[in-house]
């Protein structure tokens, strides 16, 4: 090949190579150009939309009116003027003043008037089984549904529970009714996308959307506080209504905020479906929750009762006592044990422990595990019922607070006695000879009050025995209540008949 040949190849291939970068360099400018388009369009756009998951599950979400009759004794409305300033305080005295003197405009008469309030809720079934906060309905004496069409159907309470402010509403319709359905809340993680759907200051139905800020929050609400707390807002009246997951599932019961203005700072918190629905499920079924009860008084190890305990560490719920003939007792648990797992379930903390264990149903047997002296040791244990046990425990305590301050409620008898004081000698006007106890209060349904015993009567024996003190009495009628008898004699000095001595026999409510 001649060099001039070689000069055109050289030539003829400089140019392909440059046409070759030219097209590399068009198309690359082209896919930046159309990936920079798409960036604009993205952020003009914002995050993907949830307006069709918002459409689909509104319908469910209902708001709930409630009106409750209330005295009008209060009459005259106070100015809304903010908390805590002067001048509500000085309008709250005016008006009460006002009120006192029965200076009320116009002369209006204090008659009982209606007083009304929102909340929000959501339909779980066709049949129209409907969700909502116990704070919503508490004391409510009409409750309403309203749904996203415009009906209005009167709602009837199946059951509610204080502890984790849930309560269960019934609603009839001719036409099978939008429902949504429960989630699994122990799969959420902080950073999820949270939806919540509710009626915020009576406005009507409104959807916010935020993240998971934090899990198993305890914010002293009650003992079962395990909450989600996120920051889609939650306001005034979104109470009672569902937070849903992205795949449009109920998660959450929006239950309370923490806020110093009563609106949205972005801490709002739910109770998870994990507790709702065990709550919810127990309502519908028996009207009434039925928890599983222990039968003891604990508290948190800190990491100094974890060293005078011998422990390696601040873990598990203390045993700081034992109510008398509960589970925990008959089992062998004692105080000072240290409770550390529930059939094989590590126990964190004090908080841990009583929320499974409401969980559970009572008659179930479970493993507890405890640390003795710094042995582990398994105890089988019946669970019982949370509320007999509360009453157990309740009476115990009245019991012991009555024996500690001279007083004793007899409740067999529907009456309470104290001691003779002085002070109650003056009152009643008890001479000095006489010598027992003192009625203080009697019952209207009780024994007692069949009997005519009247406060400042005096009983000075009980059966065969004198009736030295308020627990003696007591004492007394248990034992003639084991032994089967079906009334007690009683000797009572009446202060109507200036304390003439005379019998008389008070009938026994067998237990």
């Amino acid at each position: 090949m001649t060099g001039r040949a070689r000069t055109k190849v050289a030539t003829r291939n400089a140019n392909l190579a440059v046409q070759m970068m030219t097209r590399v360099t068009l198309f690359a400018f082209v896919v930046l150009a159309i990936w920079a388009l798409g960036m604009q369009a993205a952020r003009a756009q914002g995050p993907a939309p949830v307006a069709d998951l918002a459409e689909q599950l509104s319908p469910a979400v209902v708001n709930i009116s409630t009106s409750q009759k209330v005295s009008g004794s209060d009459g005259v409305p106070v100015p809304n003027v903010p908390e805590g300033t002067p001048f509500r305080e000085f309008f709250e005295e005016f008006f009460k003043k006002q009120q006192e003197q029965g200076q009320t405009p116009r002369n209006r008469p204090n008659r009982p008037r209606n007083a009304n309030s929102l909340g929000s809720g959501f339909v779980i079934d066709a049949g129209g089984t409907v969700i909502t906060n116990n704070h919503v309905i508490d004391g409510a004496d009409e409750i309403e549904v309203i749904f996203n069409d415009g009906r209005r159907l009167k709602a009837e309470l199946v059951g509610k529970d204080a502890k984790t402010d849930i309560a269960v509403l019934k609603v009839k319709s001719d036409t099978p009714l939008p429902f949504v359905e429960f989630g699994d809340s122990s799969t959420l993680r902080v950073g999820d996308w949270v939806m919540a759907i509710g009626n915020p200051f009576g406005l009507g139905g409104t959807v916010t959307l935020g993240i998971v800020s934090a899990m198993n929050r305890n914010i002293n609400a009650g003992p079962y506080d395990d909450f989600i707390q996120t920051d889609a807002s939650i306001n005034r009246g979104n109470s009672g209504g569902p937070l849903f997951s992205m795949d449009g599932k109920v998660v959450g019961v929006n239950t309370a905020i923490i806020s110093p203005s009563g609106g949205s700072i972005g801490i709002g918190f739910s109770v998870p479906s994990a507790t709702a629905r065990n709550v919810i499920d127990q309502l519908i079924k028996f009207g009434e929750t039925r928890r599983g009860w222990l039968g003891v008084r604990i508290q948190n190890v800190t990491d100094d009762l974890a060293e005078s305990l011998g422990l390696e560490k601040a873990h598990g719920a203390l045993v700081a006592d034992v109510t008398a003939t509960s589970p925990a007792e008959k089992a062998g648990i004692k105080a000072g044990d240290v409770v550390v797992s529930l059939d094989g379930r590590e126990m964190k903390d004090s908080r841990q422990l009583s929320r499974v264990v409401g969980q559970l149903a009572p008659d179930t047997t479970v493993k507890v595990g405890v640390l003795r002296k710094g042995k582990p040791l398994d105890i089988e244990v019946t669970l019982g019922r949370l509320e007999t046990g509360e009453k157990l425990v309740k009476a115990a305590d009245s019991k012991k607070a009555a024996e500690a301050s001279g007083a004793a409620e007899i409740e067999i008898l529907g009456l309470k006695v104290e001691e003779i004081s002085d002070e109650l000698r003056t009152k009643f006007k008890v001479p000095e000879k006489v010598q027992g106890v003192i009625v203080a209060e009697v019952a209207a349904d009780g024994a007692a009050a069949d009997k005519q015993l009247r406060p400042g009567d005096v009983i000075a024996e009980v059966g065969d025995v004198k009736a030295s003190s308020p627990a003696e009495l007591s004492k007394a009628v248990e034992a003639a209540v084991k032994a089967g008898d079906n009334s007690i004699l009683m000797l009572v000095l009446r202060a109507q008949r200036n304390f003439d001595p005379h019998f008389i026999a008070l009938r026994l409510k067998k237990k």
